[in-house]
């Protein structure tokens, strides 16, 4: 789905070829704790994800993803400000070359070190495609990650295989994966409507961005920062810095679960 951007035309040129990159919808946003909403009415969200349904990893020289199949209701995301179920696709990440930025939501001024998309789509939509054209075609559970002493080993699975997707284009398999093991403790959240962080940036985003961080180690942070722009056969050109600066924010309301 990620159209091939250059990085000369850096995030502010976007729009010259995707107009939607200056709509109305954009994300990421920075969420200012005073603003918030806390809404009794949102339900907690569950995910019943089924390990069998990861198949591969890759560099597309953007991002690090997992893929899942979804051509069924196998690993679905559903509750919280959800109605229905929404089907499991990719997951990726967005990460900075040093520690204190990398995240694309900014909570408070707060940067995390790098942000983890779990991307869903509306099946009722028909297929990928198709959600992406409607306003609720698309949810995106969003995990910051910090860097501290004692990281979580759950992201450890991604980060061994790293060394088989070194350059882009790279892909391995990546077999009975349950990415419900990356969820902090809490299950408190926020939520609003917004886009994707990459070139269309079609709004048909419902955001449900957790509060709680994980913990990923300096060692793990330096494994994702190895990773190459470049194929195999050209210099390494490290892959960093692959966030999206925060979207004006243009009257939408956040609501916390919490």
């Amino acid at each position: 789905h990620l159209l091939d951007f250059s990085p000369l035309a850096g995030p502010e040129r976007w729009h010259e070829n995707y107009p939607m990159a200056k709509g109305d919808k954009q994300s990421p946003i920075e969420i200012n704790s005073k603003e918030v909403r806390h809404d009794s009415s949102l339900a907690p969200w569950h995910a019943s994800y089924d390990p069998g349904a990861a198949k591969t990893i890759l560099n597309n020289g953007r991002t690090c993803r997992v893929v899942f199949d979804d051509t069924f209701d196998r690993s679905v995301l559903r509750g919280g400000p959800l109605a229905g179920a929404y089907r499991l696709r990719q997951l990726h990440l967005h990460w900075g070359s040093s520690d204190d930025h990398g995240s694309e939501h900014v909570i408070d001024g707060v940067k995390y070190a790098a942000e983890l998309h779990m991307v869903h789509w509306n099946p009722k939509h028909g297929n990928f495609a198709g959600a992406l054209k409607q306003p609720d075609g698309v949810a995106v559970v969003g995990i910051f990650l910090k860097v501290g002493k004692t990281p979580k080993p759950e992201m450890k699975r991604i980060l061994e295989e790293i060394d088989n997707i070194k350059t882009k284009g790279k892909e391995a398999p990546f077999q009975h994966f349950d990415p419900s093991i990356l969820f902090p403790k809490s299950r408190d959240y926020w939520t609003y409507h917004g886009s994707f962080t990459t070139p269309p940036c079609e709004e048909c985003i419902t955001w449900i961005l957790l509060r709680e961080p994980i913990e990923v180690s300096p060692d793990q942070m330096a494994k994702l920062r190895s990773l190459s722009k470049n194929s195999e056969n050209e210099p390494v050109n490290p892959l960093v810095d692959n966030w999206r600066p925060p979207q004006p924010v243009k009257g939408r309301i956040v609501r916390a679960s919490f």
